[in-house]
């Protein structure tokens, strides 16, 4: 079972509707995928027609006693299963801190067969629960705008991964760009230099994705033929290669 994380340090960046597309793109090829929506707003649970509750809460998750065929919930995507982010998921960082084995891969062990991927969209923040995630995954894919503070904070990230000797790769990608913007186009073109593993697709500013709000879907389910759509289709193919 490989595990990615949707992570930045910065909000309105696009994580959310990256870790769904990402996620039914990835379904779309064949993959069983497990999208674990860890961040309290609860979008990814809004996107995809949930309820934002855990049953039996988060506490039962972490503690291995709970029954996941009642808290995983299938979606309308084909081989996408989601597990629904709740409010209570802020209890997240005090539980995880009170264990000295706080590896979100421990928490999924039994479930480990029952999938090929688990894409997780984190919350925004330095945390218990974000050095959870770092220890548990095989790479963080980190959108940004292409901004010089949306940078800052890519630096940020891995100033703290550095400082605490964590090994997780990082691969940065570019949303909501515009290359009609010449800062855009100078933070695009210089990013291979500064950040060798970024992923080169890069996905537009597009209204169709704020659509995904009001239809509470993945592009592919009804923008297929969207520059946005295509965008992250070839960039889960590229994720996907990497993996493999």
């Amino acid at each position: 079972m490989r595990m990615l994380a949707l992570y930045s340090i910065k909000g309105g960046v696009g994580k959310t509707a990256s870790a769904v597309n990402l996620a039914a793109e990835a379904a779309a090829a064949g993959q069983r995928v497990l999208l674990w929506d860890l961040d309290p707003q609860a979008a990814t649970t809004f996107y995809l027609r949930a309820k934002p509750k855990v049953r039996g809460g988060v506490a039962r998750l972490v503690k291995g006693k709970a029954a996941y065929d009642k808290v995983i919930r299938a979606t309308q995507v084909e081989n996408l299963d989601l597990l629904p982010a709740a409010l209570a998921s802020r209890e997240l960082d005090h539980l995880l801190a009170e264990r000295h084995d706080n590896q979100l891969r421990r928490i999924l062990k039994p479930i480990r067969d029952d999938y090929d991927l688990v894409i997780l969209d984190c919350p925004p923040s330095l945390s218990t629960l974000s050095e959870s995630v770092f220890a548990s995954v095989d790479a963080l894919l980190v959108p940004i705008v292409p901004t010089v503070l949306s940078l800052r904070t890519l630096e940020q990230l891995r100033d703290f991964l550095d400082e605490r000797d964590i090994p997780c790769p990082v691969w940065p990608f570019i949303t909501l760009a515009d290359r009609r913007r010449t800062l855009h186009r100078e933070i695009i073109d210089s990013l291979p230099e500064r950040w060798p593993l970024r992923l080169s697709h890069t996905i537009p500013s597009a209204s169709v994705v704020e659509r995904m709000g009001l239809e509470r879907a993945p592009l592919r389910s009804f923008a297929p033929r969207t520059a946005a759509a295509q965008a992250y289709h070839q960039l889960w193919e590229e994720v996907a290669q990497r993996l493999s």
